[in-house]
This record gives C-alpha cells, structure tokens and sequence, in this order.
C-alpha cells in the first residue's frame, strides 16, 4: 500500500540532516522540540527504518537517512516551485479583533507587511482569539493568526508553527464608574474583592481566559463568572455598562466609550503573542510578516521582559 508522506516530515527530517541536532533543527522550522521528535519517529515508521542514529552527544545519519537525504532534497525543491506559483494568492490574516487599537500587535505587522509587499494581497479576517482560529489553520480555511500560542492545547500546538513576536503588557478594562477608575495604573492587589472578567464566556479565547485564571490564581483574585461575549466596540460598552467588572485586556487596545484601560502594575502581568501558522506554509505573505515582527522587536523591544514582571512558565519557555 502507498505511503503518503506530509512535506512537514520531510522537512522535519530534512533540517535535522543539516543542522546534526533537533533543537537547533526545531528552532530553524518554528516548531517546539517534542513535535519535531514526533514527526521523524512518524517519518522513521512510515518508511520502515532509523533514519538518526541517537546518543547524549551527538545526531548522525543512518546509512537509510544519508541515501533518504538526496531525494528529500530534490522532492521538496519541486514543491516548494510548485508552491511558488500559488504565492500571488491572497494569504489570510486573522487579527482576532474586528476592533482596533491604537497599539495592537497584529494590525501593526499586517499593516507593515502590506507597506512592505504592494504588489501582494494579504486580506484580513477575524476569528475572536487564537483557539478559535487554530481550528481554521489546521482546516486550511486561514493561514496565520496572533495570540498566546502557550495556551492552545498540546495536540495542537504539535500541528503549528509558532515564531515568539512580542511580549504584551497586560491590563484591565474599566467601567468609568468603577472604583479603581480613577487610577493611573492599578496594582494586582488593588483587584483583591473586584471580580476580574477573564473572557471565559468565549470559547474562541481559551487560551486568553487560562492566562487569565493563572494570574488570578496565583495573586489571589477572583474571576467573574462567564458571560456571553460582545462583539464590536458599541457592544463593549453596552457588556461593561451592564456588568460594572473590570475585563482582562492589554495596553493600547481599543477604546470602549464610556471606559477607560488602566495597565496592571506591582508586578507587570506580560501575555507572550505569537505568530501562528501550519508548519508547511510558504508565502511571501509570512516572510513579510516576520520581517515586521523582527523590525519592531529590534526597534521597539518587543520581546524585552521588563524586571519583575510576570510571565507564566510555559510561556517564558517559549523564549528560549
């Protein structure tokens, strides 16, 4: 019976051939260590043989890998000419939000990486939070979204590409009225006996709402209970109108009348966004888009991590 095999292997296989050593090979494809190991035992199976002879010291080619190593070389040449010739296709953005902000990560990179590909379409769509939109990545229905790529569930994670973009202040989002209003910033033990809104109504955003619970949880706060999440800006200040809970966001996001956004202090509670996209992916699209993420993060400092600040484990990781 045929074997088909998924170019995300043989690139796996291939990266590791050159480079002697799965971490540097994982880092190269924008993948976490664990899933690379996963695809060549996947890989090593399917052809029936060790392709990596494996000690505490060193990675090197079985006689099987080093004769699989050519063809691998030639057979992914060839796909990536005829995927060449699919890159005027429109890449498929999601920005999560419909609702912009003066300093959100995503609209910034999309609009830089239009800047910087005029003659490509880069068009944008907007699936609520990076849960929602992995299922439409892994479906092929979207090509790259943003968010906290620590939180999406392991399965997944397995299945993506991730490339670490910037490190996010986070903050809390206020009815004008609210007792903490009337702050600069708020600190964490401030929200001691306010309920904090962390999103757990939307299932799109479950990645948002268990950063949300973990901060809570480990500073001693309390969640509000879920509610039916809004959509839209007017619709925003229609839920905070109604609720009167101060809602778990970030600095520079959108304004919401009758609100203001206040950033969390003592410590600096920080959400790690990632770029997000099949591992397979080939687009001039992409490649302009990390150019973005790499220009603003040398400018700009965006995966600096100020002193004291809080930044869960699994996230920090991460950035190696």
């Amino acid at each position: 019976m045929p074997v088909d095999l998924h170019p995300r292997l043989l690139r796996g296989f291939l990266a590791t051939a050159e480079t002697l050593h799965f971490g540097r090979a994982a880092q190269r494809l924008h993948i976490a260590q664990q899933a690379l190991s996963r695809d060549i035992r996947a890989l090593e199976r399917a052809l029936g043989g060790a392709l990596f002879s494996r000690t505490t010291r060193a990675v090197q080619l079985t006689p099987a890998g080093e004769q699989l190593l050519p063809k691998v070389r030639r057979l992914l040449a060839l796909h990536d000419e005829i995927v060449a010739g699919s890159g005027d296709r429109a890449l498929l953005v999601d920005l999560n939000s419909a609702v912009s902000g003066a300093d959100l990560t995503a609209d910034r990179l999309l609009a830089a990486a239009r800047a910087a590909l005029p003659g490509g379409e880069l068009l944008a769509r907007y699936c609520g939070g990076l849960a929602g939109a992995a299922a439409e990545l892994l479906a092929h229905r979207l090509d790259v979204s943003f968010g906290r790529f620590a939180g999406l569930p392991a399965p997944v994670r397995s299945q993506l590409a991730h490339t670490p973009v910037r490190l996010e202040r986070m903050a809390v989002l206020l009815p004008a009225g609210h007792p903490l209003a009337g702050r600069a910033a708020v600190p964490l033990a401030a929200l001691a006996g306010h309920p904090l809104d962390v999103c757990a109504g939307n299932q799109a955003t479950t990645e948002w709402s268990d950063l949300g619970r973990r901060l809570a949880a480990e500073h001693g706060l309390v969640t509000a209970r879920p509610y039916t999440p809004p959509v839209g800006a007017d619709e925003m200040a229609h839920y905070l109108a109604r609720h009167g809970e101060a809602v778990l966001t970030t600095v520079g996001g959108p304004e919401i009348p009758g609100s203001v956004t206040r950033p969390l202090v003592d410590p600096v509670p920080l959400s790690l966004v990632c770029l997000v996209h099949r591992p397979e992916l080939r687009h001039p699209g992409l490649d302009a888009l990390r150019a973005a993420a790499a220009e603003f993060g040398a400018r700009e400092g965006w995966l600096r991590r100020p002193p004291g600040s809080w930044l869960p484990g699994e996230d920090a990781a991460l950035l190696g």
